[in-house]
């Protein structure tokens, strides 16, 4: 079997590791890559998403795997393209992509599917989201396009929102787009991730991320600085209670609106006191959840996903276990109003009670080291039986590593549990 993955941060890093060390031994590859998974897959050489679609047609890949975001609507959409090619994908087609690409786009949805989500209304120019947040705080701001994870603030003031209308409406930081002023909801988030072939479903192992930069939730958001995995991460009575009122009605939603899909779907949750309520959908696997969720697996992911693919729904093929993992990410100096790049990375070598995901690095042939060359740098993931063994091994590995300017926050896997 040849599996091409596309993507190159830290999810992609964990998805291509995963794949490869299941039992059916696939041939890895992927585009654009990294250093990091280079070592693990061949790298493609190709250009753009025509030029990858020929390479994988001469070269007869059996799966291609979506791992970006951006790959899943960019163009004619990675799905569709692979679709005409005659190449299974596992990931949606553009038009169902639009779940995540676009924040207006699922918030019809949610509202035409009567899934439990908070009210929000469109605005399309600074004046609008003004008149709309009115002297309501807190509040939450969604810029409506993709923003690689940094498009939403919650604005507990009239300065924060202010500092965050300015990013959209007048730096256009992340283009053209509307924005979403939403209901500000309140209780603990959780992340359930979805493997949906069709009109089947499974949902997989949950998990919590944390947005924040610095400890206690504090600082600015980013695209997640860890995450804590665990089947026991929900209740069964609240499991039960979001597949009845969210993910079955998400799915049936898709198949009544003509939207196929398959792949994974991402299901953002707040677990409010008047339930659960979905904050955003993602059309592929969490970063840096995936990284957390992935060593708990077992089974045959790449025979799981390529059955997927094909439309076969095969869910006795893989499995995860009860423990507990444990993410943190290392962060370079700057991130993440910026990154840097060059900052030699130390002690990789000596990390031997957990996994380490490469986000943005690059190796230094003449230093024979990695180095930064990114926001995100690395992400360090341990397992144990509890939470507390989990999160100890996290924390300990991490402080065999160095470069300068790290930030990481101490308090993942400890904020948010008891």
């Amino acid at each position: 079997m040849k599996i091409a993955v596309i993507g190159k941060g830290g999810r992609e890093h964990a998805l291509v590791k995963a794949l490869k060390e299941s039992p059916s031994a696939p041939e890895m590859f992927c585009f654009p890559g990294s250093d990091a998974i280079n070592r693990l897959a061949t790298p493609i050489p190709a250009r753009d998403l025509p030029s990858l679609i020929d390479w994988m047609v001469s070269n007869k890949m059996d799966l291609c795997v979506a791992g970006e975001e951006s790959y899943l609507v960019k163009d004619e959409g990675l799905a569709n393209a692979c679709t005409r090619a005659g190449i299974p994908c596992w990931g949606p087609v553009k038009e169902s992509a639009q779940l995540e690409a676009s924040k207006e786009f699922a918030k019809d949805f949610l509202l035409r599917h009567n899934i439990p989500t908070g009210q929000a209304r469109v605005a399309a120019t600074l004046e609008e989201a003004r008149q709309f947040i009115g002297n309501t705080y807190p509040t939450v701001l969604k810029f409506d396009g993709l923003a690689a994870g940094k498009g939403v603030a919650v604005c507990m003031s009239k300065e924060e929102a202010d500092s965050f209308l300015k990013e959209v409406f007048t730096d256009r930081r992340f283009g053209e787009g509307r924005l979403l002023v939403e209901e500000f909801l309140t209780g603990p988030e959780v992340s359930i991730f979805g493997a949906l072939v069709d009109d089947h479903y499974l949902i997989l192992c949950p998990a919590r991320d944390y947005k924040r930069l610095k400890e206690g939730d504090a600082g600015p958001n980013t695209g997640g600085m860890g995450a804590v995995a665990s089947r026991r991460l929900v209740e069964p009575e609240m499991l039960e209670r979001i597949e009845k009122e969210i993910v079955a009605p998400t799915v049936a939603g898709l198949k009544k609106d003509g939207l196929p899909y398959r792949g994974f779907l991402y299901f953002g949750l707040m677990l409010t006191p008047n339930g659960p309520k979905v904050i955003e959908y993602n059309c592929r696997f969490g970063d840096p959840e995936c990284q957390a969720v992935m060593p708990l697996l077992s089974g045959d992911l790449a025979s799981f996903c390529l059955h997927g693919a094909k439309g076969e729904f095969t869910p006795e093929e893989i499995s995860f276990q009860n423990g507990w993992s444990v993410c943190c990410v290392l962060a370079s100096k700057g991130y993440p109003e910026t990154s840097h790049s060059g900052d030699a990375i130390q002690g990789l070598d000596d990390i031997s009670n957990a996994s380490v995901y490469h986000a943005g690095t690059k190796w230094n042939a003449d230093k024979n080291c990695y180095e930064t060359n990114g926001g995100r740098v690395l992400a360090v993931v341990a397992q144990g039986d509890t939470l507390s063994e989990a999160r100890q091994r996290a924390h300990n590995e991490i402080k065999k590593i160095q470069f300068d300017g790290m930030q990481r926050r101490p308090d993942i896997g400890f904020a948010s549990f008891v």
